[in-house]
């Protein structure tokens, strides 16, 4: 019987690899290799140049077929010398392995990976093992989870269950996990209107204040108190610019962002509908010309609490003595695209340093996470 697979050195082999997005940067190779070696069916689900990976360890079509979904994919490290270690150096030290993506989330990919190898390899289970990992989490998402859940459906794969190993813990491994999330909505607004002098403003249509005022509207206007499993929505104004460097020139053009993360009281339809029936009336008021470019990144998604998160919970409460909190908080994942195709829950690491400079995840936490992944595979095939 081989080793077991340690999730230490396989964090630290990831790290290294690097694979700021799009970069596969050998992530992904390195899995592949790992995982066919143990008897995994390994596909890669490339498109547009975007790196994937479909593993499937079992029969296809099994009834009882878990799945992990996570991401090898990272945000660039910025200014690299502002870090205490190389980024993609994975040194050890103070009990800590550091570097970009350590925490979000190559570690939790690693735990998975060693947690899935080991179990099929100690009890093979009467069911298929299933691993979607994708190069394309921290980008535009189009091509990453999504087209391995579409390749998926075309090649009649399917997972019965899913858990994505994000970072869900706010201070503590095992505190919380997550059983939805909020949708996500960004909208570019556009005023255009007339250019004139400052000194003569009846003469032109200022877009600054009309935007402005529109803005108001939106940022004041209260979207909801909450629903029974989520906190309420919430809109921020992300940027407003006109590029005009003169103080005496009224602009004929004025852009402006705002981010909307709503709960399951609204659909991204219906706040663009919201939005453009506000842009609307304020148009009518002021004469000037206001356009709507929105981008919904989600629909938001609860998955009932019921036996699959109790499952989690249980495993999660019997390795660590903490029972985790379901919540929907936080920003999105892919979770969001799982969810059209199984029930989906996210358990992870504590994500404080995800990110940031000097990323870095506790090396017990790891060790820890493989075991919880491994106690969930055994608990859902008993």
């Amino acid at each position: 019987m081989p080793s077991p697979v340690d999730p230490v050195a396989l964090t630290a082999a990831l790290v290294r690899c690097p694979s700021v997005t799009p970069e596969e940067g050998g992530a992904l190779v390195l899995l592949e290799g790992l995982l066919s070696g143990a008897g995994f069916d390994c596909t890669r689900v490339d498109r547009n140049g975007v790196p994937n990976l479909f593993a499937r360890w079992g029969r296809r079509g099994a009834n009882r077929s878990f799945g992990f979904n996570g991401h090898t994919d990272v945000v660039p490290v910025g200014d690299a010398a502002a870090w205490t270690h190389d980024p993609f150096g994975a040194e050890i030290e103070g009990g800590y392995l550091w570097g970009r993506g350590a925490t979000d989330m190559k570690s939790g990919v690693a735990a998975f990976a060693a947690a899935a190898v080991d179990f099929v390899r100690e009890t093979p289970p009467d069911g298929a093992v299933i691993l979607t990992i994708t190069g394309d989490e921290e980008g535009a998402s189009v091509d990453g989870t999504q087209a391995i859940l579409d390749w998926m459906a075309a090649e009649g794969e399917a997972m019965a269950v899913c858990l994505v190993g994000e970072p869900t813990s706010p201070e503590r491994l095992g505190e919380m996990m997550k059983i939805g999330r909020r949708g996500s909505l960004t909208a570019h607004v556009t005023a255009r209107g007339v250019q004139g002098h400052s000194a003569y403003p009846h003469r032109a249509k200022n877009p600054v204040a009309a935007l402005c005022r529109l803005m108001d509207r939106l940022d004041t206007h209260v979207l909801d108190e909450g629903s029974e499993h989520f906190d309420a929505s919430t809109l921020a104004i992300t940027t407003v610019d006109t590029g005009n460097p003169a103080t005496n020139v009224i602009p004929a053009l004025c852009r402006g962002t705002v981010n909307i993360r709503f709960n399951d009281l609204h659909s991204g339809q219906s706040l663009s509908d919201w939005l453009a029936a506000e842009a609307a009336k304020v148009q009518a008021e002021t004469g000037v010309e206001i356009t709507l470019k929105v981008v919904v990144s989600g629909d938001s998604f609860l998955t009932p609490p019921g036996s699959f998160s109790d499952l989690i919970a249980d495993a999660v409460e019997a390795e660590t003595g903490i029972r985790p909190v379901p919540s929907t908080s936080g920003g999105t994942s892919d979770a969001r695209f799982v969810k059209n195709h199984c029930p989906v829950v996210e358990f992870g690491l504590v994500g404080k340093t995800m990110h940031a400079v000097d990323e870095r995840v506790e090396v017990a936490q790891i060790v820890a996470l493989k075991a919880i992944y491994g106690r969930v595979l055994r608990d859902y095939f008993a």
